[in-house]
């Protein structure tokens, strides 16, 4: 999901580092097989999520919406080799599809995927984390957060995909519960003393946050 201009996306893809073949291939069925492929984090932010864990280096990472696996395996291509990833989604049949590329793309071993209520398995994890991104049901999000920020490590970012919202949470005119729950989620982090952050306007919008 995007509301940059498209051509100016297209110019941005087109001048970054491609996408593998798996990836392409990925996004081919994604949008055959799913009925929002619009979910999927698609190059660019692929990209910046594997640069990220790149220049943070972290040993434990947490997904909350696995989706088809673009983003899990973005990241689980840059993790170190003893690091890990646990991924949360409820969805099984998209969830398999995950599994299946990481297979592939020889990074199964550095995930973990657990099939259950995003704030159920976030309630059964032990430890912190390094890196958490969270990209699921949007009125959930601040449900989402609260569960997960104690969970971050003092040198830890988290990352709340679609904070944006194409545009919607700029708009006063917009009020359907999605929006609301944007707004609501990028009011409380905005609020809270126990964080700093920034609200980047990379495709969709992505609300970084770290400890304060």
């Amino acid at each position: 999901m995007s509301f940059i201009e498209p051509s100016v996306e297209e110019y941005a893809e087109q001048h970054s580092a491609p996408n593998a073949e798996l990836f392409q291939r990925l996004a081919a069925e994604t949008r055959e097989k799913s009925d929002a492929p619009q979910m999927m984090v698609g190059l660019l932010e692929g990209q910046f999520l594997g640069l990220l864990v790149r220049l943070l280096q972290p040993k434990r990472v947490l997904e909350i919406g696995t989706f088809t696996g673009y983003s899990s395996i973005s990241m689980a291509l840059a993790l170190s080799p003893d690091a890990h990833l646990i991924t949360c989604d409820v969805n099984p049949e998209t969830t398999e599809i995950a599994r299946r590329y990481a297979q592939e793309a020889g990074v199964a071993a550095r995930i973990e995927y657990r099939t259950a209520p995003g704030l159920e398995s976030i309630e059964q994890l032990e430890g912190e984390f390094d890196l958490i991104f969270i990209d699921a049901d949007k009125p959930n999000y601040v449900n989402y957060y609260e569960a997960t920020l104690p969970k971050l490590t003092r040198r830890g970012v988290m990352i709340l995909d679609n904070t944006l919202w194409s545009g919607r949470v700029a708009d006063p005119s917009e009020n359907d519960d999605n929006t609301n729950a944007i707004r609501a989620v990028n009011d409380r982090i905005r609020d809270d003393s126990r964080v700093q952050n920034v609200l980047l306007t990379v495709r969709d919008g992505m609300n970084m946050v770290w400890l304060a």
